[in-house]
């Protein structure tokens, strides 16, 4: 498969994003949180996009590539990445859960799981194995210390 074949995480994060919307309004089960409480997703959103920008910006400063299928020209482990080893990610889950408290009914919950397992399986294992190979025991040794997710 090329590399303009892969299947890139923003995709995954907007069918998720997209899917969370229609099952809300195809299919809500049951209201889960009502407002004041479900204003609290306007601020996970916000929490959530800067994590992502943060995150990316520090691959900017340090100039290796953002795209999961390049390979990686500096091991990123200051800022976020001394918490976690994925804070995209991170930050783009942290927003789908922003969007499922907006909304406040169950359904909009369901497809976040199924989000972390899609970018675990098809993209974080990509990227752990590449970084292995590339920066050897020092990734081995950052991966040690620092976990997956939180």
């Amino acid at each position: 498969m090329s590399h303009s074949r892969k299947v890139l995480p923003p995709f995954y994060f907007l069918v998720t994003a997209a899917t969370t919307a229609g099952l809300h309004f195809l299919a809500p089960i049951g209201m889960l949180l009502h407002p004041p409480i479900t204003d609290l997703g306007a601020l996970l959103i916000a929490i959530g996009l800067g994590v992502l920008v943060w995150a990316a910006a520090t691959f900017a400063r340090v100039g290796t590539p953002i795209k999961p299928f390049e390979e990686s020209t500096h091991l990123v482990t200051r800022g976020m990445y001394r918490v976690t080893r994925n804070p995209m990610y991170l930050g783009m889950v942290v927003v789908l859960l922003g969007i499922a408290v907006l909304f406040g009914t169950i359904s909009p919950f369901i497809p976040i799981p199924l989000f972390v397992w899609l970018i675990q399986t098809n993209i974080i294992r990509f990227e752990e194995a590449a970084l292995e190979r590339t920066f050897g025991d020092e990734y081995k040794e950052y991966k040690q210390k620092v976990r997956r997710w939180l």
